[in-house]
């Protein structure tokens, strides 16, 4: 029962399951979690939201090999732990591959067409955030081998992965979906999200090499490994974290020992365990030697800047 966590360690985790809280914090032992939905991980679900709050925290597995693109207003971010993955992506116009090879991290710009493409007995983490009224999400088909659009819908997302169904199946009920081609002289509207036609979506990084890279930092320290856009990425090493941020802020601790403190009370965390903290709370932790962490938040209006 091991996780990557970096640095060339590989951390096993006790079969005791979730609850290690001493109030109201609640504490997740994230292989037990895995092992308790190991049935999620596969077809036809594939996919298990771990939280709902204003992140979106899931594990998906697979086979799940699909054509569809989906379409949003917010960044995405993978790290897989198990196998290797295709992110599927239009980017300035052309059909490109991402590969992200298992220990591998990428934050995925909003408004980037993208189509994730899963094999059987993988497994990866995706952190998405809650949409604002205002937001829709699209999915679209593409005439194949082209970057013309087949066949699309909008919508208001609240639950992806229950709304996905429904739509999916109107397309497979549609002409567009017997012929391969719209209805001779369809004109589509103007999409309600402005796609982003212009960035260049960067390589995933091997968490792996990133830690080895900048250990010397993260020992008793800590540094950004993504942050220039909604998401801030940070890995943690020993000493005290003391924060408090606008939105909610998830705590994986992926070595070695820890203990939080905040509002909602008070609680040990150990290797491979994970929480979250409410949005506006000062918390502090303090994580002991050889110890090593990630913590995520996110800015939903920094894509809007």
């Amino acid at each position: 029962r091991k996780l990557l966590c970096g640095s060339g360690y590989e951390t096993t985790c006790s079969n005791s399951h979730s609850d290690l809280s001493s109030m109201a914090l609640m504490i997740t032992d994230i292989i037990q979690w895995v092992e308790d939905n190991e049935a999620s991980f596969t077809p036809p679900v594939c996919n298990k939201l771990m939280y709902g709050g204003q992140m979106k925290i899931m594990f998906i597995g697979g086979p799940n090999q699909r054509k569809d693109y989906h379409i949003e207003e917010g960044e995405e971010f993978f790290f897989q732990l198990k196998g290797d993955m295709v992110l599927n992506v239009v980017e300035k116009g052309q059909h490109k591959d991402v590969v992200i090879k298992e220990g591998e991290c990428y934050v995925h710009p909003s408004r980037i067409p993208h189509s994730p493409q899963r094999s059987k007995d993988t497994l990866g983490l995706v952190i998405e955030r809650e949409r604002s009224k205002e937001e829709v999400d699209g999915l679209r088909y593409y005439i194949d081998g082209t970057t013309e659009p087949l066949w699309e819908q909008w919508f208001y997302c609240y639950d992806l992965g229950t709304q996905l169904v429904p739509v999916i199946k109107s397309f497979f009920e549609s002409e567009e979906f017997k012929t391969g081609h719209p209805p001779p002289g369809k004109i589509f509207p103007i999409p309600p999200i402005k796609i982003d036609t212009s960035t260049a979506v960067q390589a995933p990084q091997s968490f792996e090499k990133w830690c080895e890279e900048n250990k010397g930092t993260v020992a008793t320290g800590s540094k950004v490994l993504f942050g220039s856009g909604e998401f801030k990425v940070v890995v943690w090493g020993e000493g005290v974290q003391e924060e408090e941020n606008l939105g909610e802020t998830f705590l994986w601790q992926m070595k070695g020992d820890a203990q939080v403190h905040c509002k909602q009370g008070s609680a040990k965390m150990s290797a491979q365990s994970c929480t979250v903290i409410n949005p506006g709370e000062r918390f502090t932790v303090t994580r002991g030697a050889n110890s090593f962490a990630l913590t995520v938040t996110i800015d939903p209006l920094a894509s809007k800047k």
